[in-house]
């Protein structure tokens, strides 16, 4: 049967194969099928042809081999922005396939040649910065200066990385024998899976890519379904610095079929995911087929502590800035605010007065600080926290329930006396609450913080600098920012510890997650 998506999958299949064969005219073709508001803001895009409908696969723009697609849906609006295909184990069974045939040659390239491929690709990501930002707003909901902010976050991994692809260095051993060598090299470890989730459409891939590109490693991309747009203009601008095809790859669709096809696969040696941990568990499980290596970066449940000794300017600034990023949509937001007694009201008062000045609503209007949450099941679940703590006990000083604005809106929210037996405290709420616990001493502090199977970050606000060190080495989390509230940086190793992943990404030490080393010794080294 013929249907308007079939039609509409017709046309994007024609408007955006190639950046050469993009037309104004064909774009118009294309912003007939949304609404007025969805037209308005897609027309916004100074490159056009960045908006890319397909897959990636071998260098070509791909269609589901089945013709099926799903809608990205502007979770401010609920506008569909676009149809993408919607893939599954075919696909990805040749985007592995493709990965592994040029991985040969892209890894026999010279570090520095690598590292100009990867440095065009940065400058083509920050001279398309106000693209990149903008479909990142529309397809995910994140104010739009704050998209602009993850753009550049995102690039700097790449630039990181070009730069330290030059800077993978082996290893001479002496020798436990007079005429023996031995040496240590550091080789790509092969072609790589990367799933990518949908709070960080760009930053999260970019953090895996980066380093897998440098090491001299092939991918395959899986964004997000809610997501794929800003994967898919990245990739183009891959395409365009001149990266080969076939070294990066893109599927999306169908999450149970690419991730089973990625697991099987002899061919993909490394598997890298960002996402909750229940789906963690089952990958790095899956991975144990193959004996891949894995990295995870899983869910968290970060506790903010505030000394009675902080200056409350700086706690309230950090505290809001570690809470309420991306409409807290962050696994190292601030999930508890553990506020000592004696500053405790204190606190909550200048705490809950910045919060209230948070503008919510669509992250395209000026001054918006909260956009969406990314869809209704998020928002229910939000609300499924905050009814569960106020039924135990917990006060509502500020929000507490749907913003009038609809759709999935929630209004920014602060509870007060919350204890660690409520479920806000001990699951990840992944949204605009802000749940305020209160503590007695240092000890109660880091156990209270310590109580719980995640372990990703961690945040301290203290003038003591004995204070800041003897809590530190005692919180088990991988991240630890004192008196600060936004710490990821491309220079710093990202990741956790316990059931909050494993391995790092970010700085030197996330090179090491896409090398193998091999161990050479040459024998009957004598002098003749």
């Amino acid at each position: 049967m013929w249907t308007p998506c079939m039609a509409l999958r017709l046309r994007s299949r024609y408007l955006f194969t190639s950046l050469h064969r993009v037309s104004s005219i064909h774009h118009h073709q294309l912003l007939r099928q949304m609404s007025m508001e969805a037209k308005t803001s897609v027309a916004r895009l100074s490159d056009s042809s960045l908006l890319k409908t397909q897959g990636l696969i071998g260098g070509k723009w791909t269609n589901a081999y089945d013709g099926k697609t799903i809608e990205v849906q502007n979770p401010a609006t609920g506008d569909v922005i676009a149809n993408v295909p919607c893939m599954g184990m075919k696909e990805t069974a040749d985007a592995i396939s493709s990965a592994y045939s040029t991985f040969s040659s892209w890894s026999k390239l010279t570090a520095s040649e690598r590292s100009k491929l990867l440095r065009k690709w940065y400058d083509l990501i920050i001279t398309h910065k106000e693209d990149l930002a903008l479909l990142i707003t529309l397809e995910q909901g994140k104010p739009l200066k704050e998209a602009l902010g993850e753009v550049m976050y995102g690039a700097s991994f790449i630039e990181f990385f070009a730069e330290e692809a030059k800077r993978v260095y082996g290893d001479i051993i002496p020798a436990t024998l007079a005429d023996r060598r031995i040496f240590v090299l550091k080789q790509p470890v092969g072609v790589v899976g990367a799933i990518s989730p949908w709070n960080f459409p760009l930053a999260m891939i970019t953090r895996k890519v980066g380093p897998a590109l440098a090491s001299g490693c092939t991918a395959i991309i899986k964004p997000s379904e809610f997501t794929p747009l800003t994967a898919l203009a990245a990739a183009e601008l891959a395409l365009r610095a001149g990266i080969p095809p076939g070294v990066l790859n893109v599927v999306m669709g169908n999450a149970s079929e690419i991730g089973d096809a990625l697991l099987s696969s002899t061919q993909v040696r490394k598997l890298t995911f960002t996402g909750s941990t229940a789906v963690g568990k089952k990958l790095m499980a899956g991975c144990a087929g193959t004996v891949k290596k894995v990295s995870l970066e899983l869910g968290g449940n970060a506790p903010c502590i505030v000394f009675d000794d902080a200056e409350i300017d700086v706690a309230v600034k950090g505290s809001l800035a570690a809470k309420f990023r991306n409409s807290g949509q962050t696994c190292v937001c601030a999930n508890r605010i553990l506020v000592q007694e004696g500053i405790y009201d204190e606190f909550a008062n200048a705490f809950s007065k910045a919060v209230q000045n948070l503008q919510v609503g669509n992250g395209l209007v000026e001054g918006v600080m909260q956009g969406p949450l990314i869809n209704e099941a998020a928002i229910k679940k939000v609300e499924k926290f905050v009814q569960d703590a106020t039924s135990k006990g917990a006060q509502i000083l500020l929000g507490g329930k749907r913003h009038s604005l609809g759709m999935t809106f929630y209004e920014p929210t602060v509870l007060s006396n919350v204890n660690n037996e409520m479920l806000i405290s001990r699951e990840e709420v992944f949204g605009p609450v802000a749940p305020l616990l209160p503590f007695k001493t240092e000890e109660d502090a880091i156990r209270i913080a310590n109580d719980t199977n995640a372990g990703l970050a961690a945040y301290i606000f203290t003038k003591s600098i004995t204070r800041s060190w003897h809590v530190s080495e005692a919180l088990e989390y991988g991240l630890v920012g004192v008196n600060e509230g936004l710490i990821s940086t491309e220079v710093a190793p990202f990741g956790g510890v316990k059931q909050s992943g494993l391995g790092r990404e970010g700085s030197k030490y996330g090179m090491d997650e896409f090398l193998e080393l091999k161990y050479i010794c040459l024998g009957n080294m004598k002098n003749e």
